[in-house]
């Protein structure tokens, strides 16, 4: 396979800091002038995202090609697995759902799905000067190998050389690497040409020693040592970033998001704590409290995330806050749930075909086969409650959803009027008479720091709390650069260019 230089980064674990690593190399070689571009063969992440053609890939993507300064595309990730409750995960390729199947099953389809990866690799590779490309989990997990399709296989397909990532703050990294090289072939380890420590804490002369012993027992070197951060946000797509998250509670608004048992695109929130609020996920009824805002968020399986909440008792805890008169925000599955009722008549999502809602709005949702996915430029048209002095604003938004919901309320909080591919004119989500009930089918709504700025305030104004002149919104731009300069000071950058000129 000819064309653009490849590196790839593996890692040690879930959640070892891969997808930061390769944001942070694609940000790098975009400010040395190359073009760059991200690549995961097989992803599984509730957290999607959108493209410009309307298809659907890991959120990490995205975000590793806004940091390369381009456009996403389905290439970047050309089979995503989202995990389905009772039935498996559904896999999408190329952007587009193709099936919906069993752990077992799948890997029968990955002979063919690994054509499809190599092609969009190749066409990555015609277009860019470098390709970074991301593992998946561990490449040392023996059961997998036989047939996966994202860690050892994929730079055997590309000839790309492997940095591996460790995490020393989960502690045992040493062996962790030394571990994970063994469990390797003779040929998958001479691709491995040296390591990374990640999320260090502390003086980096004290792990000399250990990492001296390091390149000696595995003749490869180290290549930098990484240190911990938690100033610079950039969107994560492991829903084991929210078990490890800490809560600050220091903001004026206490916002309390559902923590769903299949929640999706939870970065959708990262504003919220951005701006100042006190930021809470939450699963259990007594840790609800008293908060200023509620919100339900997407899920990839509303009916059972549903009934769930009920089982937990934390749905009609929800119902009573907001009888009493807490505000509520529904987003895409979490809107479905404010809903009357969610009919399943072809049982897309579930064997219910009628599930009662939790009744806040007067919405009736539908489950077809078809899955939803485009980018929206939408007007908000509601001004009263939560959305107060914000009509005609302008947001952007996309949408991923197989529930079509129909809404009796009297307005809808906002009109579409174009995507990328054409113009548009249909109504999003619903609202009750005041305002203080709000569902919609837009993800990255809180990422448009206008409209932000006027929810937040009209929250603060129902709670007679003092107003925000400003919102402190994530400047993106600029923590892709001091995520770069951090990584930069780092590694040995000269010799991973170096590494990559020698390729396999």
């Amino acid at each position: 396979m000819a064309g653009a230089r490849t590196l790839m980064i593996q890692g040690t674990t879930s959640s070892a800091g891969k997808s930061v690593m390769v944001t942070a190399l694609c940000r790098i070689f975009h400010q040395d002038g190359y073009r760059v571009a991200p690549f995961k063969a097989q992803n599984m992440a509730l957290n999607s995202f959108v493209t410009p053609e309307g298809g659907e890939i890991g959120r990490a993507q995205a975000v590793q090609a806004e940091a390369s300064g381009i456009p996403p595309s389905v290439d970047m990730n050309p089979v995503l697995l989202k995990p389905v409750a009772d039935s498996g995960c559904q896999v999408i390729v190329r952007g587009k759902v193709a099936m919906t199947v069993s752990a077992r099953e799948y890997y029968k389809h990955t002979p063919g799905l690994l054509r499809t990866v190599k092609e969009s690799l190749e066409r990555l590779r015609s277009a860019y000067d470098i390709v970074v490309i991301e593992g998946a989990g561990s490449p040392a997990e023996i059961n997998l190998k036989k047939h996966e399709i994202a860690n050892m296989r994929i730079a055997r397909l590309a000839a790309s050389p492997v940095l591996l990532v460790g995490d020393i703050d989960r502690g045992g990294v040493f062996a962790s690497l030394i571990g994970t090289l063994s469990l390797l072939s003779p040929g998958e380890r001479s691709l491995v040409r040296g390591f990374i420590i990640n999320k260090f804490r502390g003086d980096v002369s004290l792990l000399k020693p250990a990492l001296d012993f390091l390149e000696r027992r595995t003749k490869k070197p180290v290549l930098g040592v990484v240190p911990y951060f938690r100033d610079i946000r950039i969107a994560q797509e492991d829903s084991v970033y929210l078990d490890e998250r800490k809560e600050y509670p220091t903001g004026d608004l206490d916002i309390a998001v559902i923590r769903l048992p299949h929640i999706s695109n939870y970065d959708d929130f990262d504003p919220l704590e951005e701006a100042g609020c006190t930021l809470r996920f939450v699963s259990r009824p007594g840790e609800l409290g008293n908060p200023h805002l509620i919100i339900l968020p997407g899920t990839k399986s509303t009916v059972a995330d549903l009934n769930q909440l009920r089982r937990s008792g934390l749905a009609g805890a929800i119902v009573a806050q907001v009888h009493s008169g807490t505000p509520v925000m529904g987003i895409c599955g979490g809107y479905q749930m404010l809903g009357r009722k969610i009919l399943d008549p072809a049982q897309v999502e579930s064997a219910q075909t009628e599930t009662e809602g939790l009744g806040l709005l007067d919405v009736v949702t539908e489950f077809r086969k078809e899955k939803y996915t485009r980018q929206v430029r939408a007007v908000v048209t509601l001004d009263r409650g939560l959305f107060a002095g914000a009509r005609g604003r302008e947001i952007s938004a996309y949408e991923i959803h197989m529930g079509y919901s129909v809404s009796r309320e009297r307005e809808s909080p906002f009109r579409v009027y174009a995507t990328p591919q054409e113009a548009a004119d249909y109504a999003d989500g619903a609202a009750d008479a005041r305002g203080l009930i709000v569902g919609t089918s837009f993800h990255g709504l809180f990422h448009n720091p206008g409209f932000l700025e006027v929810f937040l305030n009209n929250l603060r104004r129902y709670w007679h709390l003092p107003e925000n002149g400003g919102s402190a919104i994530m400047d993106r731009e600029r923590d892709y650069d001091r995520l770069a300069a951090i990584v930069r000071e780092s590694l040995d950058i000269p010799r991973i260019y170096a590494i990559m000129e020698e390729g396999t």
